[in-house]
């Protein structure tokens, strides 16, 4: 599955960059997320619990960061498991300075198995488009209240 979103978000390129690798920051604004705790400079551990029909469910996952160049772009490792499947993935984002705002393109592969594939390619889709949407919704208000 292939993911795919432009966002903007009413702050500086340095800023956003910044707290889109701070833990509270991502714990805040990641729908569902329970918790996510930094284990090394660019590895974070996360625990998520999902209340959506056919994804229900606690889930745990790690995402590594790599090729960082702040504060234009990084990659992204992730995979997660739950009782109901698990998900692997990379992700690029892109930060373009668009001055007040920044403008972040995510581009993502995600590929699920276990119950989750059982779901629906479709239903999976909508949800993780719904989750990243959500994401930076919240993201854009942790912002704006700072």
């Amino acid at each position: 599955m292939k993911f795919n979103a432009t966002y903007s978000i009413p702050a500086a390129r340095e800023k956003v960059f910044t707290l889109l690798t701070d833990p509270a920051v991502l714990q805040r604004c990641i729908p569902g997320c329970e918790k996510i705790e930094r284990t090394s400079e660019d590895h974070y551990n996360a625990h998520l619990k999902i209340a959506v029909a056919g994804l229900k469910g606690n889930y745990v996952g790690q995402v590594n960061l790599h090729n960082k160049i702040p504060p234009e772009s990084c990659k992204l490792l992730m995979e997660g498991k739950g009782g109901r499947g698990f998900l692997k993935g990379s992700g690029h984002i892109q930060l373009t300075d668009k001055s007040p705002q920044t403008e972040i393109r995510c581009d993502a592969e995600i590929q699920v198995g276990g119950m989750i594939a059982l779901v629906g390619s479709r239903l999976v889709e909508v949800m993780g488009k719904k989750m990243l949407d959500d994401f930076f919704k919240n993201f854009a208000n942790e912002l704006s209240n700072q």
